[in-house]
């Protein structure tokens, strides 16, 4: 399995892949921002309208995890994204948005690597804070503990969660050591990362 980040000429090809991880994640319960109910159309369609024209912007950066199945075709079976703050006085910061594993492949630490990579990436551009949001009592939490995220506080009856009902989301935070000075140009690929 690899874990690649999507150039931006990349991004659309895998616009129907990351839809149909989202639509699967959303149906296991996660809290991503959308309801039970979602279609791939309309999970890919969020992907091509709300994030692409980011990615192309190079305020967002997206990472994949591709496995290839038995008939050499490749699949998508998770994701993590950036988002760059684009104010000149937030430059030092990003945001960990939609990290998804796919039902299947829960618990073989895909999450972990994938969260590693973005935090890699962060840093390497130069990104010295890392801010998230998760539903309050949601397996997320207790991950985003293990992998040394500091809780900042709750917020009540935040977002909804799949079923339609509020729930409060916790915030929490990373410090980063910068491995390059603070820039606003894009990212640039990393690498693989193994699982």
């Amino acid at each position: 399995m690899t874990c690649t980040r999507l150039a931006p000429a990349e991004f659309p090809a895998y616009v129907d892949e990351l839809g149909a991880l989202l639509a699967d994640v959303v149906q296991g319960g996660s809290s991503l921002g959308f309801l039970h109910g979602l279609t791939l159309d309309e999970a890919a369609a969020w992907w091509r309208d709300s994030v692409g024209p980011s990615v192309e912007r190079g305020s967002t950066a997206v990472w994949v995890a591709l496995d290839t199945d038995e008939t050499g075709r490749s699949r998508c079976l998770g994701t993590i994204s950036l988002a760059f703050t684009e104010k000149p006085n937030g430059r030092h910061r990003a945001e960990v948005v939609k990290l998804m594993v796919h039902g299947g492949t829960r618990g073989t630490g895909l999450g972990r690597a994938l969260l590693a990579s973005a935090e890699r990436a962060a840093a390497e551009a130069g990104v010295t804070l890392l801010v998230l949001d998760t539903e309050t009592g949601s397996p997320a939490e207790n991950f985003y503990r293990k992998a040394g995220w500091d809780e900042v506080g709750i917020i009540p009856d935040y977002a909804a969660d799949p079923a339609g009902v509020l729930r409060p989301t916790t915030l929490f935070c990373k410090r980063l050591e910068p491995l390059v000075p603070v820039r606003l140009e894009p990212l640039v690929p990393v690498g693989d990362c193994q699982e």
